[in-house]
């Protein structure tokens, strides 16, 4: 992970213009960067919530017939096929598996409404918005490095996924709370990494023709630390129907 500098301009004796200019020059450019990840992101996310709410009454029968492996399975599809073929894919391209990946995905959370009151789906939605901005904030504005807790928390997000396979078998309400607590603390802390990774990226691509296919990239890692965050949040502090 690149060291991150980020210029400011410098005012006063012994200032040199042409640097000033480029440091206000690049700020604003990131500034435009990262608004753009964060428009995307927060559009794909209410893409799925409103899809989610129109299918939640087709939900039952969705989960009682085989058509349930497509919806579950279908959005880990396009996840693959937009970061595999991001190199290959045109941006126009990439912008539609990103709309696609997020209906397809609206149409997996419609079976929450189901388990779940539509109260709770609400407040706890709302909680991880309010989580989800702090804990973004953090990672762009902290002068910390976070580079080094990608490892840890890329290897904690493969731990609680092969425990929640385990689990599927095993079916132990413990250890589902203690998935459920851990995949919050992961997704919360992935949340801040991903953003400084994202703006330090930046730094590298500005000026090159991928930087539209990274804001694409940039919304895509941050919709999925939201909504697993939402997620495992729900399942141990949403009420049940």
């Amino acid at each position: 992970m690149a060291n991150w500098n980020d210029p400011q301009p410098r005012t006063g004796f012994g200032a040199s213009p042409s640097r000033d200019a480029g440091a206000v020059s690049y700020d604003a450019g990131l500034r435009r960067h990262m608004l753009s990840i964060y428009n995307y992101m927060a559009s794909g996310v209410l893409l799925s919530g409103v899809i989610a709410m129109l299918f939640a009454p087709y939900a039952v029968a969705m989960m009682q017939s085989p058509i349930k492996w497509v919806v579950m399975l279908a959005p880990l599809g396009f996840v693959f096929a937009i970061s595999g073929g991001a190199q290959r894919f045109s941006e126009g391209t990439l912008k539609l598996l990103y709309w696609a990946f997020a209906a397809v995905m609206g149409i997996s959370l419609s079976t929450i409404f189901v388990v779940f009151t539509a109260t709770s789906i609400a407040t706890t939605f709302f909680a991880t918005a309010a989580a989800f901005a702090g804990l973004s904030l953090y990672g762009y504005t902290t002068k910390k490095d976070l580079s080094g807790f990608g490892t840890f928390l890329i290897m904690g997000v493969v731990g609680i996924l092969i425990a929640s396979l385990v689990n599927i078998f095993v079916g132990s309400s413990v250890l589902q709370l203690v998935i459920s607590i851990l995949g919050v603390l992961l997704f919360a802390g992935l949340t801040a990494y991903d953003t400084q990774m994202l703006k330090n990226q930046y730094y590298h691509l500005r000026g090159t023709d991928f930087v539209g296919k990274a804001v694409i990239l940039g919304a895509l890692s941050l919709y999925l630390d939201f909504i697993n965050m939402f997620q495992f949040l729900l399942s141990f502090l949403g009420q049940r129907d």
